[in-house]
């Protein structure tokens, strides 16, 4: 039975009503909402939900919802219909039932999607409200917001440069907007993918443009259409006899495409495969093959229709209408960012393009092939000498290697993007391949030259090593593609989230190569140091990866984390993990990939002083033991890996309490550092309580313990309210805890069945006059990664940067784009003028003034550059207190130097005298 068709695309009100019968009707479970079962409640509560379709079951518990919020909250600022219609879309995702969609409650309590997304999370004040399913709705409805809306915004700049004004060109892109969304809902399970979806949509401009009228398009594509194109008017020969089918056209136009991919800054190749895979099979699925004509703008709303009833989310056709459910939240003036006002001519300002989420990836993809674009896929002769001089060539193994890892990882890149989306992980594993073969050669170079060795025939034939390093390559890839993200929470356990496989958030990757997260996290800052190209996001990205392995990840079952922790404490009780004496001393980052795969190394015994040269020495085999005291038992070689994993664990660890505590216990600092010993001594003494729980956990236990004993006044809903606020933090954390095999609970049910009885005499010690030894307070570091390519400041001035020299891969706009002015050294700098205006925005006694939007306020002075010009470094001319650091420094280097000539022009007078 063919679909029934629309009248047309235009009226969104009538298909939002004619979806809210079909959605009712469908269903055989949803009856007809009966009024005299429900006269116990508000009338426009009932009526609401018979608007939407909803069944009594759905009713009752939406009901009851609300009267648990109504108790909970202080006071209801927003109406009460609205704050109805968020219960009922909480009810309904956690009963997993089709009654509405999203969109449809949109239209019934007038609210957008951003505003509804945060009334919604506004319900769970007592943090039982929203279950982990409907957070995980809530997160995936939101990115697929976004996503649709960056698109579409793109979509409607392309369409103004491609098409003529005319009044005509709107039904057109209605169709190939409408198109466009049935085409991502039906070859992508992964809708929120950004760049893909922006590559789908090349691809189905590219058919409606060949389709269209030469005198509707503007003159850069009438003349980008391929010459061996059918005529754009002729129609299809229905009548003809299907016994001599026309052939079909042809499926691309490479000269077009390759058009809008070069106007849009995106891959042509990546395009094309996309093309040939998805959109073909996409449009084969219409019968759009074998026909020249535009498709029916009705046949394409009511599938579209079907798909939009479905998914039960928001109608991206709506975008096109500029409806209110679907508007752009408005920037706050408050969020604008300020900037110091542009003095320069019009004729030296550099144009810089808007930063919208497609230029900015569509930038990192380019520079990451940029880097990658000299690489071959097969190693170098630099590395291939470096296999040649191990006494194992790894040669054979390392490309037997990639080539089953490459086609494990294309096939779960194709069931977690599409069906026909392998190719595309093909593609970028390709790019892994590039980047791994590129750090491991600068790994290797930089161990040759610190060991004065070439013969690394030990690491090279490492397995874990090579994955890991391939994995961590991947890892930069997929978070350039698909932006910095990761899984909310990482439980991988029921908690009622669904468990298909729909993102590629880290750390995916570590489940399609069977890789243990604590090898993983060993190459990571070798990796960081031995490719200075990377950006900074890219760079934050990896140090999140390291976080998320050392606050859970590295601690599921199975993890070889464990094995090493049980030999440790096997191995010598008197050893401890780590000394507690050394969380005083700075981080010490000389560990290369070598030292923590080729661990243990070291013996146990052994301790070097923080800033020992030694400590860069050569890694010795385990061959070569400590010598043993007589009579004393024997013990294993103390890891390198996992002494240097509990530093940065106790780190981090800290990091986050001492900001939990800066929230709640401001006014009792004594309890930070008695937090911090108990949790301390539970990572080190009760790491089991770690397994397949997450490091946040025991913070807020031994927070709310330590309070008990010392009776101060914190409850543990008080706690976890500001834990909420701390960055990166996830409700499955207190909301989803393993309280024995198989069960979960909240927080406060482990805190009360496992923790308490696991320390409970250890809590009450700080309860006696005796209590503890405290645990010294680790050094917390800046961030222990470089940024290479990030500015350095000019000793002795406030905020005078230099940055290195970068390859001119990039316009200088998209570089720096707050910049008033670009001197790139060892480059072509122009006319001698512009140094004379650099000389006068220097030496300048005119302040200038940051631009606000509050014109009737006063403008709040800048301070002005100082430079040390005279010994004047005040913006008002005056002296300083003292000399800068830099003169001085250069006066001590000419009074020493001075000291130096006299003494050794008296000592060769006295000799000559002898």
């Amino acid at each position: 039975m063919p679909p029934k068709k629309r009248n047309n695309g235009t009226t969104q009100s009538k298909e939002l009503k004619s979806s809210a019968e079909s959605s009712s009707t469908d269903k055989k479970e949803s009856p007809e909402l009966s009024t005299k079962k429900h006269r116990d409640k508000d009338a426009e509560f009932v009526t609401l939900c018979k608007s939407l379709h909803v069944t009594d079951l759905v009713c009752d518990r939406a009901w009851t919802l609300w009267k648990t919020v109504q108790e909970s909250l202080d006071e209801v600022t927003d109406s009460q219909i609205r704050l109805w219609g968020a219960c009922l879309f909480v009810t309904v995702t956690d009963m997993d039932v089709a009654c509405f969609t999203l969109t449809q409650v949109l239209k019934a309590i007038s609210l957008n999607v951003k505003q509804f997304m945060a009334l919604v999370r506004k319900l769970d004040v007592n943090l039982d409200t929203i279950s982990t399913r409907v957070n995980s709705a809530l997160s995936r409805l939101e990115k697929k917001y976004d996503v649709t809306l960056a698109l579409y915004q793109r979509f409607e700049k392309t369409c103004k440069k491609i098409l003529v004004s005319d009044g005509k060109e709107k039904e057109t892109m209605r169709s190939c907007w409408t198109m466009f969304l049935l085409a991502k809902g039906r070859a992508l399970q992964m809708e929120d993918d950004l760049v893909i979806s922006f590559q789908l949509l090349l691809c189905t401009l590219e058919l409606f443009i060949k389709r269209c009228p030469p005198d509707l398009l503007q003159p850069l594509y009438q003349s980008a259409i391929s010459k061996v194109q059918s005529p754009p008017t002729r129609t299809s020969r229905r009548n003809q006899s299907k016994a001599k089918s026309r052939p079909p056209e042809p499926e691309m136009d490479a000269q077009l495409l390759e058009t809008l991919c070069k106007e849009n800054e995106c891959n042509a190749e990546e395009v094309k495969n996309v093309y040939q895979t998805s959109f073909s099979a996409f449009m084969d699925s219409l019968d759009l093959l074998r026909s020249a004509d535009f498709p029916q703008v009705n046949d394409l709303n009511q599938q579209y229709e079907e798909h939009y009833l479905k998914t039960r989310d928001f109608d991206g056709r709506l975008f096109f209408d500029g409806d209110e459910t679907v508007l752009a939240p408005k920037v706050e003036i408050a969020q604008v960012e300020r900037t110091p006002k542009k003095n320069l001519p019009e004729e030296d300002a550099v144009l810089i393009p808007p930063q919208t989420p497609i230029r900015v990836a569509m930038t990192s993809i380019q520079q990451l092939r940029c880097d990658l674009n000299s690489n071959g896929d097969q190693p170098s002769t630099n590395l291939a000498t470096y296999f040649k001089n191990c006494t194992v060539d790894p040669t054979q193994d390392v490309l037997k290697r990639l080539e089953t890892l490459g086609h494990a990882y294309s096939q779960r890149f194709g069931q977690a993007v599409g069906p026909r989306s392998a190719v595309l992980g093909m593609q970028r594993f390709s790019l892994g391949e590039r980047l791994y073969y590129q750090v491991m050669e600068a790994m290797l170079k930089s161990e040759e030259k610190r060991l004065s060795v070439q013969n690394f025939s030990k690491l090279l034939n490492d397995s874990t090593f090579h994955t890991s390093l391939l994995a961590c390559a991947l890892e930069v890839v997929m978070a350039t593609y698909g932006g910095s993200n990761f899984k909310s929470g990482g439980f991988n356990h029921g908690g009622g989230v669904d468990s298909a496989e729909t993102d590629l958030c880290f750390p995916w990757i570590l489940d399609v190569f069977g890789l243990a997260a604590f090898d993983f996290y060993k190459v990571i800052e070798s990796f960081i140091k031995a490719d200075p190209t990377l950006s900074k996001d890219i760079v934050k990205h990896l140090e999140t990866c390291e976080n998320l392995i050392m606050e859970r990840i590295a601690w599921r079952t199975g993890s070889p984390l464990f094995e090493l922790l049980k030999q440790e404490h096997e191995g010598g009780a008197a050893e401890q993990v780590e000394n507690p004496a050394s969380f005083s001393q700075p981080l010490q980052h000389n560990h290369t990939a070598a030292d923590l795969y080729l661990s243990p190394v070291r013996p146990g015994l052994r301790v070097l002083p923080p800033e020992s040269p030694s400590s860069q020495a050569a890694p010795q085999p385990p061959t070569q033991p400590a010598p043993q005291a007589a009579g004393q038992p024997p013990r294993h070689p103390k890891s390198n890996s996992l002494s240097l994993f509990y530093k940065k664990l106790y780190r981090l660890a800290y990091t986050r309490l001492k900001m939990l505590c800066s929230y709640l216990l401001s006014s009792h600092p004594e309890l930070e550092p008695i937090i911090w010993t108990l949790f301390q001594h539970t990572l080190q003494h009760e790491y089991e309580l770690m397994k397949d729980r997450h490091l946040d956990q025991l913070m807020m236990s031994a927070m709310y313990a330590i309070c008990k004993v010392k009776s101060v006044d914190l409850r543990f809903k008080t706690i976890v309210t500001a834990y909420k606020n701390m960055p990166n933090a996830s409700q499955e954390t207190f909301k989803h805890v393993l309280i024995t095999e198989g069960h979960y609970d909240s927080i406060i049910v482990f805190y009360n069945q496992v923790f308490m009885q696991r320390l409970k005499t250890n809590i009450l010690q700080y309860a006696s006059t005796r209590p503890p030894t405290l645990s010294p307070i680790p050094q917390i570091p800046r961030s222990p990664y470089k940024f290479p390519n990030s500015p350095l400041r000019v000793p002795g001035s406030n905020n005078v940067y230099i940055s290195p020299l970068k390859s001119a891969r990039m316009s200088p706009g998209i570089m720096t784009p707050r910049s008033r002015m670009l001197v790139s050294i060892g480059e072509s700098f122009g006319l001698s003028n512009r140094f004379q205006k650099i000389n006068q925005m220097v030496n300048s006694s005119d302040r200038s003034f940051k631009r606000t939007l509050d014109l009737g306020s006063t403008p709040k002075p800048l301070k002005r550059l100082r430079f040390d010009v005279d010994g004047q470094d005040e913006a008002d001319g005056s002296k300083s207190s003292g000399d800068s650091t830099l003169i001085q420094k250069l006066a001590e280097m000419s009074s020493t130097r001075s000291r130096m000539q006299e003494q050794k022009m008296k000592e060769d007078a006295e000799s000559r005298k002898e």
